[in-house]
This record gives C-alpha cells, structure tokens and sequence, in this order.
C-alpha cells in the first residue's frame, strides 16, 4: 500500500529477502535493499516481514526512553535479542537449503561437523578434489556466499549453540570452534547479531529465567 500511494518514491525500503527482487522491478522509484531488517527512511518505517517489525517498534522505545526500558518491553513477547536494522536476515539457528550438488553437500556436512579444522578453501578444495576456483562458484551458486563467508557464519552458529549449552570459557570456546582468539570470536558474533558473546550468553539466561517463570505461574 505505501508503494503505490508513492509513499517509498525516492526512499530506501526493506522487505524480505523471498520478495526483494519483486519489489524492486515493479517499483523503480524504490530502492529496496534485501539485506536489512528494518530501514527508517525520513517519517517511513519498513521491515522484513511480521518479526522483523518487533526490532523497529524495540528501536522507536529505545530511542524515546532508552535502552534499558527497551530491554523491558522485549522480554514480554519473549524477544530475547533486540536486533539493530543493519542486522542480516538470516539466523545462524535456520540451516541453509542442502545444496543440490553431492560434493558440496559434503563439503557443507563436513564444515559443520569439524568447527576446529582447516577450513581454509584450499584445504577444503583438496578434501572435495576440486580446484579452489570451482569450489568457490559452487558456494557463490548454491549457497550465495564465498567458502570463506559460509565458515565464518558455521562456526559462528557452533559458537552461539555452545554459549546456549555450556559453561565454557571465552578461549576455550573460540577454540572449540575454529577462531584463532576470543577477538576474533566477538568480531564475529558482534557481525552477525550486533552484540558481543558474553551479552548474548546472558540474555539467553535472563530469558530462560523468565520463561521457567512463566512455566511455574501456569502450572500453579
């Protein structure tokens, strides 16, 4: 409705990513860019899809009060992350489609069993028997990233899974899964969901709390 009310002529929207493409050639006066959460662009406000319009409406309370009444209101509808509109909309949680080609498929299981390997493309390259070229246009063509890209996010997701299961340390978990220090560890994660490891770690406690909380108010 706001794109044809000319309401988004000339602005930046978001959408989701299923739909971006579409948007963009029916409305050329858009610019639609695929990759963002939620865009405000002068008094519009767009998102990619029913949650993504959490992490806007999370912002406009932020911005008005503060973080930490925002902090507040997510934790009813147990929104454990405030995302920020740069953030992709893709979560290390939601596995990428099985690619068609076998050796990829592989390549893929093998990435995501083995954290800690070498997973450096040649390396890669040479356990699939392919040239680094090759493997690299199969990762762009299936999976849309480069062999590079798609490890940095693997171990990423392993990293979040332990920080939801375990104890660990922040060297001993960099280490567990792949990344060379506890830096490069929260340069990672800060990439991807916009907050440091430790603070992810205790968000996901603070909303266990409150859902274990819930859990006993319902059974009483």
């Amino acid at each position: 409705m706001h794109t044809e009310a000319g309401l988004l002529d000339g602005r930046r929207a978001a959408t989701h990513r299923a739909t971006a493409r579409d948007l963009a050639d029916e409305y050329r006066a858009v610019t639609v860019d695929p990759g963002r959460l939620f865009i405000v662009d002068g008094p519009v406000c767009t998102s990619a899809g029913m949650t993504g319009a959490l992490d806007p409406a999370l912002a406009f309370v932020e911005a008005d009060h503060g973080p930490e009444p925002a902090r507040s209101v997510a934790r009813f509808p147990v929104t454990y992350l405030q995302r920020p509109g740069n953030r992709s909309q893709v979560s290390m949680y939601v596995k990428d489609p099985a690619p068609d080609h076998r050796v990829l498929r592989e390549v893929v299981r093998y990435v995501t069993a083995h954290p800690d390997g070498d997973l450096t493309t040649p390396a890669l390259a040479a356990r699939a028997g392919l040239s680094e070229r090759h493997l690299s246009r199969l990762f762009l063509d299936q999976l849309g990233r480069s062999p590079a890209r798609f490890v940095r996010a693997a171990r990423t997701g392993a990293a979040a899974r332990l920080l939801q299961g375990t104890t660990l340390a922040p060297a001993s978990l960099a280490r567990r899964c792949g990344f060379g220090s506890t830096g490069t560890l929260r340069q990672a994660f800060r990439d991807h969901c916009a907050i440091s490891p430790s603070v992810y770690r205790l968000t996901l406690r603070r909303s266990a709390g409150l859902w274990r909380k819930a859990s006993e108010g319902v059974r009483a």
